[in-house]
């Protein structure tokens, strides 16, 4: 792969809070990014956007054209807040009401891949009865992502719920849907202890995006860290998964997520970051210059 098939994108959660979006677009040009993925995560200003009006969504589709640095993806995290998994039928209205709100802000914006968080819980504890609720929630979300065009794909998660790319295989079997996929995080794989080379070619066929980022590994007396985590610091080893990726052809996007809200230098931290993970992709073979 070369530099100029390579798709790098940046979460929004890395770039500055009080940005507006031309700025924020605009920033991540600066610093070499393809593409930025926008968050709709359980906080009320994020959940806020489902309910933009249309003049503020043109407005967006502006601000993206203009920058010529594309939105092509969400990161939906509010169903950490309202799991579609709840017991409580008035959550799980609210997640599907989240999930609905979600598809027509995406089809809206221009928005192609909903990046599904993988809980049927999250605050509370997760059971059978939970894991039921999630699968019958989900099969009414996986027929408006029909109707709307728009792809849901599963991140490989922080918790056991779907913790394995094999987890989501056998989801998979249940939702047979053409718009129902994965969206592996190279960093919670790892810090499962999964064999990254197994997992990444057994999804391959539905991996719409990778998330890049680095953690460190649950044991028997750690929880492990998922976030926030300096690249090099961690347990991903970067150097075999741009290895796997190369062996497997990989021509889709790579998204690195970071959060630099306590970064004193936001631009110099994305900048380290983005050295580092191409500085891998090139000793490895996936990347050429």
């Amino acid at each position: 792969m070369t530099r100029t098939d390579l798709r790098l994108g940046i979460y929004e959660k890395a770039l500055p809070h009080d940005l507006s979006w031309r700025e924020r677009l605009g920033m991540a040009k600066r610093l070499g990014f393809d593409f930025v993925e926008m968050s709709i995560d359980e906080t009320d200003e994020r959940l806020a956007r489902l309910t933009w009006s249309k003049k503020r969504r043109l407005q967006f589709v502006r601000d993206v054209l203009e920058s010529g640095v594309s939105v092509p993806s969400m990161c939906l995290s509010g169903h950490r807040r309202f799991p579609l998994g709840s017991k409580d039928p008035k959550v799980r209205a609210t997640a599907m009401q989240i999930m609905e709100q979600s598809l027509q802000l995406a089809l809206d914006l221009g928005i192609r891949v909903i990046q599904i968080a993988g809980y049927d819980e999250y605050y509370s504890p997760s059971d059978s009865e939970t894991d039921r609720l999630f699968r019958e929630q989900f099969a009414l979300c996986e027929q408006i992502a029909k109707k709307y065009q728009v792809m849901l794909s599963f991140e490989i998660m922080d918790t056991p719920y779907l913790s394995t790319i094999d987890r989501f295989m056998e989801l998979k079997r249940e939702f047979r849907s053409c718009w129902t996929s994965v969206y592996p995080d190279v960093g919670n794989l790892s810090a499962w202890g999964n064999d990254i080379s197994q997992q990444l070619w057994l999804g391959y066929d539905w991996i719409t995006a990778i998330h890049l980022k680095d953690t460190i590994a649950v044991t028997a007396t750690t929880e492990g860290v998922f976030k926030e985590v300096s690249f090099g610091t961690g347990c991903v080893d970067f150097h075999l998964v741009f290895s796997v990726l190369r062996d497997l052809d990989y021509h889709g996007p790579l998204l690195i997520e970071m959060w630099t809200g306590k970064e004193r230098d936001p631009e110099g931290a994305i900048a380290q970051a983005r050295d580092f993970l191409l500085s891998h992709m090139r000793k490895a073979g996936f990347l050429e210059d």
